[in-house]
């Protein structure tokens, strides 16, 4: 049986090198567990970028848009939380009830101070996070994230997943939106999944 027209399309016109890409990623992302399941509450407790200890639970009653990553990320970091800050702004009034939240992965230069000049950037609601390297293992953990250093000296990077998630007013996690997803897509999936969950009236969130 010949294969259907879009397979044997994509047969012909994927270069030799886009498969062997596509393969070691595959075979990164099987190594470093991506894809695992969130926890269904899940916990944390880190640094705010005030320099206080804070768990999950400081935010209950409002919604948490959650995305792992760090201040000298070259790329993939600033323009998902650029994305997240776009979506804020079309979501309207039902972003006050989201609390935007960057974790980081490099507490040894992710200071506090550092992370409140960086969160500023992308909007005054914005929240960073990190702390120890065990706590930030387990709070990736809690997500299915996984991360890595790669590169030795000052000017290392860190490779890691890149997803956003959500999780609702109660600490129970809704959704996770993949990594690429675009800023109308994001701003639909999030007002779709709001709606789902029953909010109360929220309380303050650490100032």
């Amino acid at each position: 049986m010949n294969p259907p027209v879009w397979m044997a399309r994509t047969l012909t016109v994927v270069p030799p090198v886009a498969v062997v890409a596509a393969l070691a990623w595959f075979q990164w992302q099987h190594a470093w567990g991506i894809g695992n399941v969130v926890a269904e509450t899940p916990r944390f407790t880190l640094t705010d970028h005030f320099g206080r200890t804070v768990t999950e639970a400081a935010f209950r009653g409002r919604y948490l848009l959650i995305y792992f990553g760090y201040t000298f990320c070259p790329d993939i970091c600033p323009t998902s939380l650029t994305a997240i800050a776009e979506v804020l702004k079309q979501l309207g009034p039902k972003a006050d009830k989201i609390v935007p939240i960057l974790i980081s992965f490099d507490p040894g230069r992710d200071t506090p101070a550092a992370l409140a000049d960086y969160v500023a950037l992308f909007g005054p609601g914005f929240v960073g996070l990190t702390g120890t390297p065990e706590q930030v293992a387990a709070a990736a953990a809690q997500f299915g994230v996984v991360y890595r250093k790669v590169g030795d000296g000052a000017d290392y990077v860190i490779d890691h997943s890149a997803d956003i998630y959500l999780v609702g007013p109660d600490g129970r996690y809704v959704a996770t939106f993949r990594h690429g997803t675009n800023v109308p897509e994001l701003a639909v999936g999030i007002a779709t999944a709001m709606t789902r969950v029953n909010l109360t009236e929220p309380p303050s969130v650490p100032k």
